[in-house]
């Protein structure tokens, strides 16, 4: 059975295109010109990921992310203008999983969309495998490919964390609280710091760079073999 996408969007070409290239693709996808109808969509049809815009009449993109949340953890990514970087951020904690820029690429935004469709991370209460990382959390140990690293506790809980949110943005401030505490949600410094140390030690093992910066946003970790 296809998957299905809702698109909220105020802008009718956007959504015209976007249902065209999604249906190409084997989407069945619905649309919504009003934030409104999109919730009402939302809790009627349970669509499998939801693409918004972030800045609507009536209703922003940051409070259709809290509306979808209190609901499921649907995937949804995020429409923005370049201009919009605080209101991304604000979506991002608000439970918004990526977002796109306008205007964007078609490809890079199916790639999105295949990526937030695929099963999450295979994992049980204390085991994640995902990629070619296999970490063992009750044992404080990670294999990469089959090559022991070895981390401090703090770079542990913060790859850890990263990796139950592959391929998702997550943002300075939700990766503090989340690792240090909300004591530390202002203190970015901390996070600076523990994901080069985190890096180094990943990418003098294998040599591949698993940890991307979003800029002025925060962070996303792609494991080898996540994509294909």
């Amino acid at each position: 059975m296809a998957n299905r996408i809702l698109v909220i969007d105020d802008e009718v070409q956007i959504t015209r295109v976007l249902r065209a290239a999604l249906s190409a693709k084997g989407f069945d996808v619905r649309t919504a010109s009003e934030p409104e109808e999109g919730i009402r969509l939302f809790r009627e049809w349970n669509p499998d990921l939801v693409i918004t815009d972030l800045m609507m009449p009536g209703m922003t993109g940051v409070e259709i992310c809290r509306a979808i949340r209190s609901v499921r953890a649907t995937p949804v990514i995020v429409l923005s203008v370049r201009e919009h970087e605080r209101s991304k951020v604000e979506a991002l904690d608000a439970g918004a999983d990526d977002y796109v820029t306008k205007p964007f690429s078609m490809p890079e935004l199916l790639a999105r969309v295949r990526a937030h469709l695929r099963r999450a991370p295979e994992s049980t209460a204390n085991a994640i495998s995902i990629g070619d990382f296999n970490i063992d959390i009750g044992a404080h140990s990670i294999l990469i490919a089959d090559n022991s690293i070895h981390l401090t506790p703090k770079e542990f809980d913060l790859l850890v964390h990263l990796a139950k949110h592959a391929g998702k943005v997550l943002t300075h401030r939700s990766l503090l609280t989340s690792v240090w505490g909300s004591q530390s949600a202002h203190q970015p410094e901390y996070l600076r710091v523990f994901v080069a140390q985190l890096r180094k030690k990943l990418e003098a093992e294998t040599g591949k760079q698993y940890i991307q910066t979003e800029p002025w946003v925060g962070y996303r970790f792609i494991p080898e073999g996540w994509r294909d």
